[in-house]
């Protein structure tokens, strides 16, 4: 009865797992991923937008200037949006899209080498779109005057194109506007053959008084990421504030509760990211400046990070030059590793969230980047990568298994010295100490192997599940997205049986070979003599099948390479002292019947 008992609670605490993580993760996962294809499909269509009022550019802290005001008389779409103001294109290798001559905003972003889905001819990644559409998101540049400036650019001015007909990474082109009081602003916009904007302005004061002005640049969203990430990734608003300090971020469910007003800085750099994208700004590094990360709620709600230089002071007769970098595109290791270093920004390659661990998950990458370029496949150097650190650490792994093995062999002594003791707990805790001090074994010797090896796998998984190198990567067979789970499911027979399979019971191949293998190295061990562990011991692969089947399909494969390797690993090490593996024997173990008790 007690054994009976145990039982079904080893079961409904496994089914208890299992739906808990259903509900808890996978659902909104799905729900989310189901809306942003639904999103994806309207904008395709050319969805009516809802009528939107262009954004504050920075608020009361930064001081610059609210917008024009004025509402689109008419929903409008993208496309809409684009034709209403004067624009200047833009076309380099991995961007295409347009400069809104309104003022002179990024609002029109397209990434060439990124596709919505891993279908070919799926349109291609949409990073900024104009304020006037659901979905606005851009960056803007402008200026914060007085009286004594008069009418200095903002988010309404109109600049003129005075050089350049298209923006390309070889050709810049130059924008002007001239105000009132005799300022001229000349403002030249050059762009790389990737992801990163150097915008010059030169302000020069033909007036007969000197004026102090300051400039600004924010970084203005209305949506936020459709598919949520897991807790190892940070999404959201990010910088550095001071050339000495670290990494600042907030979610965006805590600014939408408090705004975020970061301290006074010489140096840095602020913006957002998603997953894989982000849009950043670095103002001048050898100026103060003042930023914040801020959620509005007037007109359209939006999300924003802007800053504000402290004011600069032109004599009559002078002028004075002003250079920010805008970066906007997909977060490219080498790509930002590269800016970090050309730039010196500092920390600027923090921009990817490495975790905790940085230190030792982008030394990681480096390493599968390696296999990646060598292979050619990035699910080869997933495998590949696992084998390095399988090979690093197997001096641990030996010692580890060796002290098991130890332990094993003492196994019948160790079930004599309690038959002596009986209920002498102490004495018998006096003679195991004895016992291991005779036969030089150290109890916790196959603790600390593993223990200095979390980290390292932990930060193999960081890889794996942050870097865009993955997204829409194929392995082989049906997985043509590593980033994505594995579409096959056992429901409907791997896709044989015409429907699609209910998501609580979404089970694919990769995720049954995990299990598999979770299960044999389970094996080698002795089945645990209490009944519960061993009923949580035989129901802890499938938990595990049906938590990681909503995983990336690169994280399942490889968590069931590692596990081949453990058990690989492990039969060599324990034949190597001379005990007996275990596997087999289990395994045999499993299929016989059990004797009936006695009466």
């Amino acid at each position: 009865m007690e054994n009976n008992r145990n039982y079904f609670i080893a079961i409904a605490l496994s089914v208890l797992i299992v739906l808990a993580w259903q509900f808890f993760y996978m659902n909104p996962r799905l729900d989310a991923q189901r809306k942003a294809e639904q999103a994806a499909k309207l904008q395709q269509q050319t969805q009516q937008a809802q009528t939107t009022q262009t954004p504050a550019a920075g608020g009361a802290v930064t001081g610059a200037p609210p917008a024009n005001g004025q509402t689109a008389p008419t929903p409008v779409n993208r496309d809409q949006a684009l034709a209403e103001t004067p624009r200047v294109t833009i076309d380099t290798p991995a961007l295409v899209g347009s400069i809104n001559l309104e003022g002179a905003r990024l609002d029109d972003l397209r990434l060439k080498e990124y596709r919505e889905t891993v279908d070919k001819s799926s349109p291609i990644i949409t990073l900024f779109s104009p304020a006037n559409t659901k979905d606005g998101y851009f960056t803007e540049l402008g200026y914060v005057g007085n009286d004594a400036t008069g009418t200095v650019p903002g988010p309404s001015t109109i600049w003129k194109l005075a050089s350049g007909d298209k923006l390309t990474d070889k050709t810049p082109v130059t924008l002007s506007y001239t105000n009132e009081k005799g300022l001229t602003f000349t403002r030249t916009i050059s762009l790389d053959d990737r992801y990163m904007f150097t915008i010059t302005d030169k302000v020069a004061n033909a007036g007969q008084a000197p004026v102090s002005l300051s400039n600004y640049g924010r970084v203005t969203r209305y949506n936020k990421p459709l598919t949520p990430s897991t807790y190892v990734l940070h999404e959201g608003f990010l910088g550095v504030f001071g050339a000495h300090s670290g990494i600042s971020e907030s979610k965006y469910a805590a600014v939408e509760k408090e705004n975020v007003r970061n301290e006074q800085a010489t140096g840095g750099w602020l913006g957002i990211t998603d997953k894989y994208w982000a849009a950043a700004m670095v103002p001048p590094q050898t100026v103060p400046f003042d930023s914040n990360f801020s959620h509005f709620t007037d007109g359209q709600a939006r999300f924003q990070a802007d800053f504000k230089n402290t004011p600069v002071t032109i004599a009559p007769g002078q002028s004075t030059e002003i250079k920010t970098l805008v970066f906007a595109g997909a977060k490219e290791v080498p790509v930002i590793n590269g800016y970090e270093r050309t730039y010196s920004i500092p920390l600027f390659n923090r921009l990817i969230d490495w975790g905790w661990f940085w230190f030792l998950t982008q030394p990681m990458f480096q390493l599968m980047d390696f296999f990646f370029r060598f292979f050619g496949n990035f699910g080869v150097a997933i495998l590949c990568t696992t084998i390095f650190v399988k090979a690093l650490f197997f001096p641990l792994a030996s010692k580890q298994y060796a002290s098991m093995a130890n332990m094993k062999r003492m196994q019948p002594k160790m079930e004599e010295l309690k038959a002596k003791f009986g209920d002498d707990r102490m004495g018998l805790q006096q003679a195991t100490m004895q016992l291991y001090k005779e036969e030089k074994i150290n109890p916790i010797a196959g603790c600390w192997p593993v223990l200095l090896q979390i980290p390292i796998f932990f930060s193999l998984y960081k890889v794996i599940y942050i870097t865009i190198e993955m997204r829409h990567a194929p392995f082989f067979g049906w997985i043509q997205d590593l980033s994505a789970p594995d579409p096959t499911s056992i429901v409907n027979l791997f896709g044989l049986l015409p429907f699609t399979a209910p998501a609580v019971l979404h089970l694919g191949v990769w995720p049954l070979i995990m299990g598999v293998t979770m299960f044999l190295q389970m094996r080698m061990n002795p089945t645990p003599p209490d009944p519960t562990q061993a009923m949580i011991f035989n129901w802890m692969p499938l938990v595990f099948m049906f938590m990681l089947s909503s995983f990336p399909a690169g994280l399942v494969i490889y968590w069931a390479w590692n596990n081949t390797l453990s058990v690989i690993q492990q039969s060599i090490i324990m034949k190597r002292h001379g005990v007996k593996v275990e596997l087999f024997d289990n395994l045999k173990g499993l299929f016989k019947r059990k004797p009936a008790p006695s009466k």
